[in-house]
């Protein structure tokens, strides 16, 4: 279809050859559309994502992006390379991993100088960001002396700086406190308003509703257990236990502590 901006289909992956990590995925996001990957540790959420920007291929299988197929001989062509570059940005769980220039100016502005957007383009851009992030008293700052909700502002912005039109995040919230989840949140929807592709591998199930149109769970075998609307999904405790995606909190009463599961569905 013209709008489809990814499809893979049976795509198998494994590290070093031997420790599978999606075992037959199929799927298909198309233009526009806000998706959410869900599942325990270790069924292939981040792998999903790395083979979406093009940083591993799959061992067998097909992955397809933007009508073209996604493999190594195809990212080495220079043309194609800069191309998809400029479609698809990742934000990395650990923020550590993409920040890595001297001040948060230049990591900011480092992926358009590299796709060669010129440099009045380039401050607009810097301009929009520091205003929409709030960090102005940040741009001179070395980013490995920022907390850590400050990197996770920090690599969002410089993967936007792009102006991609798919945004990938891995677990933007994790870690963060209530209200710097809540402005990620924002900026991630603000994203999609403006007509990014959103997706978002996240084990913090509260932000699940808002940022999903579609909700792809995987399981302990690496591969799509189910996928639906985030009602649909969100509202089955039986699935979430299965797939242990339900919270379980502990209380006291009198000398007793009692455990309990916490629901996500409204």
């Amino acid at each position: 279809m013209k709008n489809t901006v990814f499809e893979l289909a049976d795509v198998h992956y494994s590290y070093l050859g031997k420790f599978p990590a999606l075992c037959g995925v199929s799927l298909e996001i198309r233009q526009g559309e806000k998706i959410s990957v869900i599942g325990a540790n270790g069924t292939g959420k981040s792998s999903l994502l790395a083979l979406l920007d093009g940083l591993i291929f799959p061992d067998t299988g097909v992955i397809r992006g933007f009508g073209e197929n996604l493999s190594e001989k195809a990212l080495n062509d220079a043309e194609f390379s800069k191309f998809f570059r400029g479609k698809v940005g990742l934000v990395f769980q650990n923020p550590e991993v993409q920040l890595f220039c001297p001040t948060v100016r230049e990591d900011i502005v480092f992926g358009p100088l590299n796709l060669g957007v010129p440099g009045d383009e380039i401050r607009k851009r810097l301009d929009k960001l520091t205003e929409t992030f709030g960090i102005s008293g940040l741009l001179d700052r070395s980013p490995h002396q920022l907390s850590i909700g400050e990197k996770r502002k920090i690599a969002i912005a410089s993967t936007l700086a792009v102006e991609p039109d798919v945004l990938i995040l891995d677990e933007p919230t994790a870690g963060l406190d209530p209200l710097t989840s809540r402005h990620i949140v924002d900026i991630i929807l603000q994203a999609n308003i403006e007509g990014k592709t959103v997706i978002t591998a996240t084990h913090d199930m509260h932000i699940v509703e808002e940022v999903s149109d579609v909700v792809y769970v995987f399981g302990q075998d690496k591969k799509i257990a189910r996928s639906g609307s985030p009602a649909e999904i969100l509202s089955d405790d039986d699935f979430l236990r299965e797939n242990n995606l339900v919270h379980l909190h502990s209380h006291r009463h009198k000398d007793k502590v009692h455990a309990h599961p916490h629901s996500h569905a409204d």
